[in-house]
């Protein structure tokens, strides 16, 4: 038979690659000739697509390794699988739908709809990435192949096993152990997919923003000398002043503030620290106190030098609230539109004030239940929020305001009038990377890993190696 002038890879490699798997020349132990066994469970490949450059690489690694091993007789498993991630799994079958005549959304269709098309893109692309697989070579035991969700409520027939409970029942083992934990943490949070997405998934983009700038009342109509200095120790400003002066990119997160902060060695605002201040948004009948406190994160030389804590909704608040001992509220449901559960706005800001003079303690869920946005906002867009709370503390008269001066073109005359400080600044905003909106920083309870624990053996059992091999007692076979 003659040779063909080119190589034909597809048809070789799906050739080949199904002829070494009707011989079982993978299967678990096969060429097994003495009693060691050697595994690798492959790190399973998201059902979500096609595998990538990453994927070839770690998997011919492992296929070295698996057919080194079983090559010298030991009973060998490559064992096979595919993850179900849920966000890309959910973000493809939804551009799916969005393709339909019917343009329906998951919502519309319901939960079990829904799965039922989820199932279906799952029979698609996890057979791609197998066959994918099988055509690298990757010489896996294919009649093992695991799927996470397997064995889950209307999972097909044709998913084999019940790794779905295995799944569960070793996360509540792992949990009993005291190896993960649960906690409310700061993440960032996708408004569109309503679901945490790590930092790998986040896109950070230049925007034009804006920033405000507000008065804090100090409580009890209080005054304080603010004075400014040059280089040299001079006075270059003096004044009264019966407020603090902050600025801020997000004026809608200023209901949930729980402090305000200043560096320790501002020496403008000495004379108030330790005292509170008023937040100027919300009824004035229940405005809220919040403690004035010092903290390292603060630059004095950037804008007022007064930064406002809000600790559920932005990470370096987050670690100051920390540090201080200082509630976090959170604002915004799921959707990031303001919170409209718990109890009515008065009740809590209520309860916010009695732990900001000392009164009362809350735990983490009981600061979570507190909804401090006002009635008047509760249910809004985060958007449509901050257009609304600027609203407010504007015509309240407690923005900072600068002179504004114009020219009539006419008559030549001068005009000077005050107008609030907005100033324009470009700034990196961060983008959920499947969705494209705009990632919103949210306290909510996630689970964690006690990675000490997990990791110590594995530890103990590199350095014991390390240190029997100096010794010169490694038994290699064993090893």
């Amino acid at each position: 038979m003659p040779m063909e002038k080119t190589f034909n890879a597809a048809e070789a490699e799906a050739r080949i690659a199904a002829e070494w798997e009707a011989r079982h020349c993978f299967a678990a132990g096969a060429n097994a000739r003495r009693d060691e066994t050697f595994c690798i469970m492959i790190p399973p490949p998201n059902v979500t697509g096609s595998l990538h450059m990453g994927h070839a690489f770690n998997n011919t690694l492992q296929d070295i390794l698996v057919r080194w091993h079983r090559m010298r007789g030991f009973d060998t498993l490559w064992q096979p699988g595919q993850d179900h991630a849920g966000i890309a799994t959910q973000m493809v079958v939804e551009r799916e739908l969005a393709k339909d005549k019917s343009n329906q959304t998951r919502r519309e269709m319901g939960r079990e709809k829904f799965l039922e098309k989820v199932w279906e893109w799952k029979g698609q692309s996890g057979n791609t990435i197998i066959n994918q697989l099988k055509r690298l070579g990757a010489s896996c035991d294919w009649s093992r192949n695991a799927f996470t969700m397997s064995g889950a409520p209307g999972a097909p027939a044709s998913d084999q096993g019940n790794f779905h409970d295995a799944v569960i029942k070793v996360f509540v083992d792992l949990y009993n152990k005291g190896y993960i934990y649960r906690g409310k943490r700061l993440v960032n949070w996708d408004p569109h997919f309503e679901t945490a997405i790590s930092d790998l998934e986040v896109e950070q983009i230049e925007v034009q923003g804006h920033m405000w700038h507000f008065k804090y009342p100090l409580a009890d109509g209080q005054t304080y000398e603010y004075v400014e200095k040059d280089a040299d120790g001079n006075i270059t400003f003096r004044e009264t002043r019966d407020y603090i002066s902050i600025a801020t990119t997000r004026p809608e997160t200023m209901l949930g503030d729980g402090a305000v902060a200043v560096h320790p060695s501002d020496e403008r605002y000495a004379p108030i620290v330790g005292k509170l201040c008023e937040i100027p948004v919300g009824p004035k009948e229940h405005r809220r106190l919040i403690p004035i406190i010092t903290d390292e994160y603060p630059d004095p030389d950037f804008g007022s030098g007064a930064v406002k804590i809000t600790g559920a909704h932005d990470f370096n608040d987050y670690a100051v609230a920390k540090r201080g001992n200082i509630p976090c509220y959170r604002l915004m449901d799921t959707r990031a539109a303001m919170r409209a559960d718990g109890a009515p706005y008065a009740e809590a800001a209520a309860i916010a004030m009695a732990v900001a003079r000392g009164e009362k303690t809350l735990t983490e869920a009981e600061v979570d239940a507190v909804n401090l946005v006002p009635d008047d906002l509760r249910g809004l867009d985060r958007y449509e929020a901050r257009k609304r709370v600027i609203d407010q503390i504007t015509s309240e008269g407690l923005a900072v305001t600068v002179l504004h001066k114009t020219i009539d073109k006419e008559t030549g005359a001068e005009h000077a009038e005050r107008i609030p400080l907005v100033e324009q600044n470009k700034m990196m905003q961060p983008h959920g990377d499947r969705s494209k909106v705009v990632i919103e920083p949210m306290l909510t309870d996630q689970w964690f890993v006690d990675t000490a624990k997990i990791v110590e053996p594995a530890l103990k059992a590199v350095r014991d190696g390390m240190a029997a091999q100096e010794a010169g007692t490694f038994d290699e076979k064993a090893g």
